[in-house]
């Protein structure tokens, strides 16, 4: 069985997830949707139509999962309740602080329609996510560590470019390597905000700006760079455009702890992602998740769901046989 696909928002994340579809055998595109003219927008993938954004439902007969690939802020609130009317759906919801009411609205439409709703799929959160959950299971006694980086923040680099005077800007949250290596030593430091991460800024500005007021507008900005030792560069476009072009990231999600009956012996879990670009890595969780939602839905399920209540063998297309033979 071939599961047809309908991507919905083709930006860099919609771009990654045709991407990865392509490297799933079992899985083919049936639909590009945006909220652009489809005639502008110009896929990958020949012979399958782009639509307006509006038209989707329309097609609900047509598509098995719809993999959303919009915006935290104010896209995904919208659209991924909605689209779960018509369609089991996959979204990267980020915000960690608004995921309890957003997986309340996507539940409570979810089981109306029968479908199911896989929500904040993707590296943090989403694979990071798991990796905590499978530390405190397996050492209670301990203490979490997340450290995101070297890597673009796309969110940061557009709160740069929103300052007066800024052409275009990049941004990398950095880990401080002292802060890991007492980490990884299971000191279990603790660790402020500004002793965990430093940010590089790489600017272009409008010629005849005033320099020293944007780099002061970027390092005291809050909620961005106040509470972290933050450098300003500023340089071309050209340069910016070379060196900087990419979106690379990654981090690491490390567990310290104790066992024995006395705490006598030190354990230390660590996961890290080394990405060299975060949306096209993202794309392919979703798509994995994409595989999941149909399968559980085949099953009867319906509601939303996070990565902590999918198991690991419905993101396969192995069966259970060939995942216990050679990955077991």
């Amino acid at each position: 069985m071939t599961i047809k696909i309908g991507i919905l928002g083709y930006g860099n994340l919609g771009r990654g997830v045709e991407c990865g579809i392509r490297h799933n055998p079992d899985m083919e595109l049936a639909a590009v949707f945006t909220r652009r003219d489809p005639e502008s927008v110009k896929i990958l993938t020949e012979g399958v139509k782009v639509y307006r954004a509006s038209e989707a439902p329309e097609k609900k007969d047509e598509i098995d999962v719809m993999i959303l690939c919009g915006g935290s802020a104010t896209d995904l609130p919208e659209q991924t309740p909605e689209m779960v009317k018509y369609f089991n759906v996959v979204d990267s919801f980020d915000t960690h602080a608004k995921i309890p009411q957003h997986f309340d609205a996507v539940d409570a439409a979810a089981r109306k329609s029968g479908h199911v709703g896989i929500i904040s799929v993707g590296w943090d959160p989403g694979m990071f996510s798991l990796n905590r959950l499978y530390g405190n299971a397996i050492l209670p006694g301990g203490k979490d560590y997340t450290f995101w980086g070297k890597g673009v923040s796309q969110g940061h680099s557009d709160a740069i470019r929103r300052v007066e005077g800024v052409i275009d800007a990049r941004q990398y949250t950095i880990p401080v390597d002292s802060a890991l290596e007492a980490v990884r030593s299971g000191s279990n430091p603790e660790l402020t905000t500004r002793q965990k991460h430093t940010r590089e800024c790489f600017v272009v500005a409008e010629e005849g700006a005033d320099l020293k007021k944007i780099e002061e507008t970027i390092v005291h900005m809050p909620n961005y760079f106040a509470d972290y030792d933050t450098t300003v560069h500023f340089i071309s476009q050209e340069e910016l455009q070379r060196e900087h072009g990419g979106i690379p990231h990654g981090g690491f999600v490390i567990r310290s702890g104790r066992t024995g009956w006395t705490d006598d012996n030190n354990h230390v879990i660590e996961y890290r992602l080394k990405l060299d670009s975060n949306p096209e890595f993202t794309s392919s969780v979703l798509v994995a998740y994409a595989r999941a939602a149909y399968r559980l839905n085949k099953e009867g399920k319906s509601g939303c769901k996070t990565v902590f209540d999918v198991a690991p063998a419905c993101l396969s297309p192995l069966d259970g046989k060939e995942l216990r033979r050679s990955l077991l």
